[in-house]
C-alpha cells in the first residue's frame, strides 16, 4: 500500500529553485569570465614593419629638400627701345664675351631721331664757333678803339704841358692854352669811355658764350642719347659666360624693357633649395649644407634665406664651397642637406612615419614576448632621419616606426 509522503512535493520544488540559482550564477560567472578577456592581438607580418632600436648618443639635427643649381651671376639684355627683330646671331648655349653681338633689331624712326639729333648737334657746334668769332672780332675792334682813345689822350695831355709852360713863358696866348686844354679834357674822358666799353665787352663775352655753350651741351647730351639707343638696335653681351635664353624670334616686335636675351656664368653656381615651411624656422644664414649633385657631394654655406613662403616651401641659397663635380650645369636637379645642429649625449630613435617634433604619440613598442605594446611616447627635436626622444622609451628598447594607422583600435599587436 502507498505511504502517504506530504513533505515529497515541497521538497522536489526546493531542489529545482536551488539548481535554477546555482546554473544561473554559473551562466553570470562564466560570463563575467568572458567579459573580463581581451580582445586577441591580431596579428602583423614582421617583415613587412619598420623596426629600429632607441640609441643614446651624440644626434646631427638635419633639413632637406630638393632644389637647382644656378648661376651666381645672370644678366638679362632688355631693348631699350621698340623695334622687330631683324636677325638672329647667337643661340642659346653659344659662347660669349662682352661686346658679342647676339641679335640685330631694326626701327627707321630710331634710326632717324639719331641722325636729326647729331645734325642739330653740329649745327649748334657751328653757331657756338661762329659766335666765339663775332665776339673775339669785335673784342678786338674795342681794343683797338680804346688803344687810339688812350693815345689821343696822351698825346693831347702831353700838348696841353707843353702850351702850359710856353704860356708861362708868354710865347703862346691864354686862349690857345684854353684850347689845348679843353681838347685834352675831351680826349681823357674819350679814353675813359673806351676803356670801360673795352673792359664790358671782355666781361660780356663769358655769359654769351655761356648760353651757346649749354645748348650744344645739350645738344650734344641729346644726340649721344640717340646714337646710345641707335647702336642699342644691335644686342651685345654686357659680361663673358654662356647665352642661356634667348625668348625671341626673327619678326617679332619688342617693345622698350623687353627682354631680349640672357646671359649667364656657368663657372659660378649656386644651389636654389627649397625646404618645407615646417621645417625651415631654424636655418640661418652660415650653416654648413651637403648639395648632392647625383655626380657626386659637394659642400656649401647658407648665403640667402627667402623670406617669403611659396607652395608650401622656403626657398635657401647656398653658395657653393669646393669645386663642383664634371657635368655640373645651371638648372642642374639637387638634393640639398643643411646641418642645424649637433646634440651630444640625447635619447633618439629614426624618424617615425606619423610624428612631428614636439609632440606625443603612441609607438608599438617590442617585448619579449614577441608582441608589441603601444607607447606614449614625448618626442622632441627632430633630424631628417631621426628624432629626439624625451620620455617613454629607453636606449634599447626597439619600436615600429612604420604607418600604423590601420592599428588605432589595438592596444597591442602580435608579430608573426
Amino acid at each position: 500500500m502507498d505511504i502517504a509522503r506530504p513533505n515529497f512535493a515541497k521538497e522536489k520544488r526546493r531542489k529545482r529553485i536551488i539548481y535554477g540559482v546555482v546554473t544561473t550564477l554559473i551562466l553570470i560567472g562564466i560570463t563575467f569570465a568572458f567579459w573580463r578577456l581581451k580582445p586577441a592581438a591580431p596579428p602583423v607580418e614582421k617583415n613587412l614593419v619598420w623596426i629600429d632600436t632607441v640609441k643614446r648618443g651624440p644626434m646631427v639635427r638635419q633639413v632637406r629638400g630638393l632644389g637647382t643649381l644656378v648661376p651666381e651671376e645672370i644678366r638679362w639684355i632688355a631693348a631699350r627701345t621698340s623695334g622687330r627683330v631683324d636677325k638672329i646671331i647667337l643661340r642659346p648655349g653659344a659662347k660669349v664675351e662682352p661686346g658679342s653681338l647676339i641679335l640685330e633689331l631694326a626701327n627707321p624712326d630710331v634710326e632717324q631721331a639719331a641722325a636729326n639729333a647729331t645734325s642739330q648737334f653740329n649745327a649748334a657746334e657751328a653757331q657756338l664757333t661762329n659766335l666765339k668769332v663775332q665776339l673775339e672780332s669785335g673784342l678786338l675792334a674795342a681794343e683797338a678803339t680804346a688803344a687810339r682813345a688812350k693815345s689821343d689822350y696822351e698825346t693831347t695831355k702831353l700838348q696841353a704841358e707843353v702850351k702850359e709852360e710856353l704860356f708861362r713863358d708868354g710865347l703862346v696866348s691864354s686862349l690857345e692854352l684854353k684850347l689845348t686844354q679843353a681838347t685834352a679834357a675831351q680826349a681823357a674822358n674819350s679814353n675813359s669811355i673806351e676803356q670801360k666799353r673795352y673792359a664790358f665787352s671782355k666781361e660780356s663775352i663769358k655769359p654769351q658764350l655761356a648760353v651757346q655753350e649749354a645748348e650744344v651741351d645739350r645738344l650734344r647730351s641729346q644726340a649721344k642719347l640717340r646714337q646710345e639707343e641707335f647702336e642699342a638696335l644691335k644686342v651685345r653681351a654686357s659680361m663673358s659666360g654662356v647665352l642661356s635664353a634667348l625668348p625671341v624670334e626673327v619678326g617679332a616686335q619688342v617693345q622698350p624693357g623687353s627682354n631680349l636675351a640672357r646671359v649667364a656664368d656657368p663657372t659660378k653656381l649656386k644651389a636654389e633649395v627649397r625646404i618645407a615651411e615646417t621645417q625651415a624656422k631654424d636655418i640661418a644664414i652660415g650653416q654648413i649644407s651637403m648639395i648632392d649633385t647625383r655626380n657626386g657631394i659637394v659642400e656649401g654655406r647658407v648665403s640667402r634665406i627667402d623670406p617669403a613662403v611659396q607652395n608650401g616651401t622656403v626657398l635657401v641659397d647656398v653658395t657653393i664651397v669646393n669645386e663642383l663635380p664634371r657635368g655640373s650645369r645651371p638648372d642642374l636637379s639637387v638634393d640639398g642637406t643643411i646641418e642645424l645642429e649637433r646634440l651630444s649625449e640625447v635619447i633618439y630613435v629614426g624618424r617615425p612615419a606619423f610624428g612631428q617634433e614636439k609632440s606625443t604619440v603612441g609607438i608599438f613598442k617590442l617585448t619579449e614576448a614577441g608582441d608589441a605594446v603601444r607607447t606614449q611616447v614625448q618626442l622632441g627635436r627632430s633630424s631628417v632621419n631621426t628624432i629626439e626622444i624625451l620620455s617613454g622609451l629607453q636606449p634599447g628598447d626597439r619600436v615600429i616606426l612604420s604607418d600604423m594607422s590601420q592599428w588605432d583600435a589595438n592596444e597591442r599587436i602580435r608579430l608573426n
